[in-house]
């Protein structure tokens, strides 16, 4: 039972890091050390920006 359960969290981890889970925890720690007086965005507003650039700038994608 505890191999199912740790298949079952690696295979989550390696969906949420397919579709970006993480990336806004990872940007803000790149503000953070690299950019400490910078205004952190809500999560809700890191993401519309994202898609906004990747509508504006479109590049190799699979959709």
């Amino acid at each position: 039972m505890r191999r199912v359960g740790t298949g079952a969290r690696a295979l989550l981890g390696w969906y949420n890091a397919i579709i970006g889970g993480q990336d806004y925890q990872r940007y803000v720690d790149h503000l953070r050390r690299n950019h400490p007086g910078c205004e952190i965005p809500s999560e809700r507003e890191y993401w519309r920006r994202r898609h906004d650039d990747a509508d504006n700038n479109p590049q190799n994608r699979c959709c």
